[in-house]
């Protein structure tokens, strides 16, 4: 079965009506500039500053798809991980309101249901920027990826698609180890590589997933990891040292010029993700380096704390 017929039916067969990628009307416009371009040779260097086919339709529709597609993807996971790392009065509070429906199995088939979502539409458009390139036979179909990815809208690149592997291999160690449970997708898992971790996941339609977890700024497994709006993940008091400011003080203070140690892009420490289902895996999984790093990061924060303190009581004090 053909990509889009696959994808079609899979959309078509959802409860409610999901953002995708118009995949078929999208092929409809590139075989019109097929068309349009039949009878004369097509200049790469002229496209698409001066193909109206792509400047009127193609790249708008795709980009507007892809904001929704991400958006909803990033609501929909955000939600369900809150309702899985609730506790105290908040759980009770969401069972109150009828959140909190059945139990870990039912949270693994949302989870599947979400990062299935996620993947078919990532593949959805990656097939549909490769077949615009080979019709203008150009790079523009990559260009614009690239471009959407610095937009944040890069769905492969979310830290919740990263927060979902890790919160299924959390349940399938952790609450289904005495009974057999659907799981989310079956190569995903949690790769070590001389003391070096990584979430790694195969896919369907031969994506292949992997996402280094050492930090850039310390090169060491990341400690309380922190994902910023580019998709970097660090250890959260590097990233407070990239950026500027004290833990106390927390990434939300940094200024809006401080730049991603890795892409240098501006503006992306205060929408930053916590990943606490991360957090949570690579602490079980290296325990012995998680309980040293633990003891020498408690020591730094509370020298921090209380330089802080010290400063705001100088500062009302007047001295």
């Amino acid at each position: 079965m053909k990509f889009c017929k696959k994808y079609q039916e899979y959309m078509q067969g959802q409860e409610k009506k999901l953002p995708g990628v118009g995949f078929k009307k999208l092929k409809k416009i590139l075989k019109k500039c097929r068309r349009e371009d039949t009878h004369e040779v097509h200049d790469v260097r002229t496209c698409p500053d001066h193909c109206p086919v792509c400047d009127g339709s193609f790249f708008p529709a795709l980009l507007k798809e892809m904001s929704a597609v991400v958006g909803f993807f990033n609501k929909r996971a955000q939600k369900l991980l809150e309702l899985h790392l609730a506790s105290g009065f908040r759980k009770y509070f969401f069972w109150f309101k009828g959140k909190l429906q059945g139990n870990h199995v039912g949270l693994i088939e949302e989870g599947k249901d979400l990062v299935t979502y996620a993947l078919i539409n990532a593949i959805a458009i990656r097939k549909i920027l490769k077949k615009y390139d080979k019709i203008h036979y150009s790079t523009q179909g990559q260009a614009f990826k690239s471009q959407a990815q610095s937009m944040h809208i890069g769905i492969l690149q979310s830290p919740w698609l990263c927060e979902l592997m890790a919160f299924h291999i959390n349940l399938r160690e952790t609450k289904t180890k005495s009974r057999k449970a659907p799981a989310l997708f079956e190569g995903c898992s949690l790769k070590i590589n001389d003391g070096k971790p990584s979430l790694a996941c195969e896919l369907f339609d031969s994506v292949k997933l992997d996402v280094d977890l050492t930090c850039s700024i310390c090169l060491d497994t990341v400690f309380d990891p922190v994902a910023l709006t580019c998709g970097h993940i660090f250890c959260y008091m590097c990233a407070c040292s990239a950026a500027s400011v004290t833990i106390v003080d927390g990434l939300k203070a940094a200024e809006p010029k401080e730049k991603c140690p890795l892409c240098r892009e501006a503006r992306v420490y205060e929408g930053a993700v916590h990943l606490e289902e991360l957090s949570m895996l690579l602490g079980r999984s290296c325990n012995e380096y998680w309980e040293q790093r633990l003891q020498t990061e408690r020591v730094e924060r509370v020298r921090q704390a209380k330089q802080h303190w010290e400063s705001q009581c100088r500062a009302f004090m007047g001295v």
